[in-house]
């Protein structure tokens, strides 16, 4: 980070070019606003425009303008490689700036603060050129930093300059005292960069990969894959990298050949965060998973899920019936745990005792004994069941059923005057009756314990900076299943664009869509005849249920989401249907 430093002589100076434009801030008040900027690491101009309640890029263009230097957005920008040759990425980073381009016999850098004491003679020095400066934001400068040079790069260059952390192997590190080491602060710090990032970005999952002649490391954001920019050098300390991770997830460094897991516990801005680790042997070395999980707080209640009014009604009062089970359903990354943990979270009281079953345990919530299953010792979903059912439980959540053993016994538990919440992989909620079947549990007891099957997909929300109304093919919409004729141009389809506020994606968070099943006395016939999935779907949507296709669609009419996103998520189980 740069050491924002006023390279005018005094506050007087500065508060001078203040006056002239405009601002009137007294001498007193000045030097504690420079200092705070100091200690915040922050350029000043952007603390004075948060002081002053002002936007920064409008500052900047009046601070600019009496400077007789250029402003500019650097949106969209590219920049030749032998212009970021040119200059060491330490130097970018401890000054936060950047080389835009050449122009009349100089290079021109961006930079979000002119008052960087010796920016212009450090510049000139790295470079052995003449410098300008133009002003930008000190988020247009950030992210073209991030873009060009990749997430690390200023430690990955003190490494390189060092010649730190190039070991051949990991019996070489395990030599070392590494807590001794330089190199481990700055491979620490290269982690820490890396999961700082994922973190900004509300990243689920890190994932990194050694390719043949570099190390990728992607994030998975709202669902969705997204490579991060890298260093080019990253490739060289791979080994250093993998095992800095290692052995701060507690594994065994020196072995390569096995799969391993692990975890890690950190904090960020007060946050706790659980971070799962998977390394995987590969043909170029070992990949690397990391699963991010926010503990400390954040539960997701009900009203956050997503739902419309009349589904919270109905799945509120399946999960507040006294004995039973209800189901919910998807894919992977589908949202199924958040959903427990919010139906766990508006039933949970005094007055009942809640045992649940986990793997992992991703939220820690009050009033809930929580379990962590632990199969290498013989601590199972199944053999955990049987525990809870001798232990007065009311509510039983448990993390899946996976097997005719846990879904026997928690049937048995239903059956006996207890609450039961799980989930379960299908595509749909009409096939997990059939699921539940080809488990070999016999279809009087599916029909006579679930309540309930709740269906559901994460979908991305439409960045609502950036979003735009759009008029779509008719033909195709109607293809689809979609409600044309409620589409006015008060209330149009909004397509995704891209913007700083998403990263460019077009989309930003997540909600839910869903479809819910209830197993009532029009359903449950068809279960013990042993019905197939599309007749008992056919059932259910005759008496009202909605697709969640269906469900989709309203949350396009709503503005928050776009087509192409409900297509993405709903295709598989609109397949499975026709």
């Amino acid at each position: 980070m740069a050491c924002f430093i006023p390279m005018l002589k005094s506050a007087t100076h500065i508060s001078q070019l203040l006056d002239q434009i405009g601002i009137d801030l007294s001498e007193d008040h000045l030097p504690e606003l420079i200092q705070e900027a100091h200690d915040n690491e922050r350029p000043l101009p952007a603390h004075l425009a948060e002081h002053l309640q002002l936007k920064e890029d409008e500052l900047l263009t009046t601070i600019a303008t009496a400077m007789e230097l250029p402003f500019e957005r650097l949106k969209e920008i590219e920049i030749e490689s032998t212009l970021l040759d040119c200059v060491p990425p330490k130097a970018i980073f401890q000054y936060n700036t950047i080389p835009l381009r050449e122009e009349n016999n100089a290079l021109l850098f961006a930079t979000a603060d002119p008052f960087t004491h010796g920016l212009i003679d450090a510049l000139q020095l790295a470079t052995a050129r003449r410098v300008r400066l133009l002003l930008s934001p000190i988020d247009d400068i950030t992210e073209a930093s991030r873009k060009f040079y990749g997430v690390g790069a200023e430690t990955l260059d003190q490494m390189m300059e060092n010649n730190q952390l190039d070991f051949d192997d990991e019996n070489d590190l395990l030599k070392q005292d590494l807590s001794d080491l330089d190199q481990e602060a700055s491979v620490v710090k290269f982690v820490n960069q890396v999961i700082w990032e994922a973190y900004k970005d509300r990243a689920t999952d890190i994932h990194i990969e050694p390719m043949e002649t570099d190390l990728r490391i992607r994030y998975r954001i709202d669902g969705v894959l997204r490579e991060t920019p890298m260093p080019p050098q990253l490739k060289r300390f791979q080994s250093s990298v993998i095992s800095r991770i290692k052995v701060m997830a507690n594994m065994d460094i020196a072995e390569k050949r096995l799969p391993q897991d692990g975890r890690i516990s950190i904090r960020i801005r007060g946050e706790e965060i659980d971070v799962r680790v998977s390394t995987m042997p590969t043909v170029y070395g070992e990949s690397v998973s990391l699963r991010l999980l926010m503990r400390g707080g954040g539960l997701i209640t009900m009203s956050d899920l997503g739902l419309n009014e009349y589904d919270t009604q109905q799945l509120t009062k399946m999960i507040t019936r006294p004995h039973g089970i209800l189901l919910v359903t998807g894919p992977t990354g589908s949202g199924k745990s958040t959903s427990l943990y919010a139906w766990l979270h508006t039933i949970n009281s005094v007055d009942k005792r809640i045992m649940s079953a986990e793997d992992p345990i991703e939220y820690e919530m009050a009033g809930v004994n929580q379990v962590q299953m632990r199969p290498e010792i013989g601590l199972t979903f199944s053999s955990a069941l049987r525990t809870f059912l001798r232990q007065d439980p009311d509510v039983i959540m448990v993390g899946e059923i996976r097997d005719r053993e846990t879904a026997e016994i928690a049937i048995r538990a239903a059956l006996t005057g207890h609450l039961v919440f799980s989930t379960i992989h299908t595509n749909d909620s009409a096939s997990t009756v059939t699921r539940l079947l080809d488990m070999g549990i016999e279809p009087f007891l599916v029909s006579s314990s679930v309540e309930g099957i709740v269906a559901q997909r994460l979908i991305r929300g439409l960045c609502t900076a950036c979003r735009r109304p759009v008029e779509l093919d008719q033909s195709l919409l109607k293809e689809h299943g979609f409600p044309i004729e409620k589409v006015t141009p008060e209330n149009p389809i909004y397509e995704a664009v891209g913007c700083d506020e998403c990263r460019g994606s077009g989309y930003r968070g997540r909600s839910g869509i869903f479809e819910i099943l209830p197993i009532n006395d029009e359903i449950r016939p068809l279960i013990v005849a042993h019905a197939t999935a599309s007749s008992i779907k056919q059932a259910s949507l005759e008496m009202g249920m909605k697709t969640l296709r269906q469900d989709g669609w309203e949350k396009v009419l709503q503005g928050i989401t776009t087509v192409d996103e409900i297509l993405r998520v709903t295709e598989e189980a609109e397949t499975e249907i026709n």
